[in-house]
């Protein structure tokens, strides 16, 4: 069955944020171009990502529907399951996380100094990026399979799983559910405190 245009658009959206940005890491690290923290916060975050919804959510682990179940066949065979949460991690911790650490860095004056303690201005940039994409990509971009009456698995990063999942904001007639919305919600002390640590590890000890 071949892709819509809409479905077409949605794929390479997909593979082009989450391969481009790992295909540049892995460049810029092998060719001594990126700091070595860099390069692990990437991998490091990709891993929360992976163990903290993405793969749940993929295989509707925990009392919910699997990615194949909420998706045209289409999509199945052109982003399989198996595919499905790796890419997305992907995404999430080069095009999400590390765009992110850049934001930071640039608004404090392209230096390093919030990344060395916490600094509640930098979680606030972090939170306001993580919140910001996710609703665009729920909004946007997952709508079809974020849509109501597709059940989601709980994750560790959605403790409330599908049992408490109340609407939280309407744009457009389209509904943000509270479940898809915590992952990033969670997921900000979470990075900012791998990012400090990482950073310090690498830079200061």
């Amino acid at each position: 069955m071949p892709l819509t245009d809409a479905q077409t658009s949605l794929v390479t959206f997909l593979y082009t944020m989450s391969i481009l940005p790992t295909l540049i890491i892995l460049f810029l690290y092998f060719t001594n171009k990126l700091p070595r923290w860099i390069f692990v916060l990437f991998w490091c975050s990709f891993v929360v990502c992976a163990l903290g919804w993405e793969i749940w959510l993929t295989y509707g682990l925990v009392d919910g529907l699997a990615v194949d179940s909420r998706r045209p066949a289409a999509l199945n065979e052109a982003i399989p399951m198996h595919v499905n949460w790796i890419v997305n991690s992907l995404g999430d911790a080069g095009a999400v996380g590390l765009t992110g650490t850049l934001l930071v860095w640039l608004c404090y004056g392209r230096s390093n100094k919030a990344f060395t303690q916490w600094r509640w201005g930098a979680f606030v940039v972090l939170l306001i990026w993580f919140i910001g994409q996710n609703l665009w990509v729920e909004l946007f971009v997952y709508q079809h399979q974020l849509a109501e009456g597709l059940r989601l698995s709980w994750a560790p990063l959605i403790p409330t799983g599908p049992w408490y999942n109340p609407a939280v904001l309407e744009v457009s007639g389209r509904a943000v559910q509270l479940q898809t919305q915590l992952p990033w919600l969670l997921m900000t002390p979470i990075y900012y405190w791998l990012l400090i640590r990482i950073y310090r590890r690498f830079n200061l000890e």
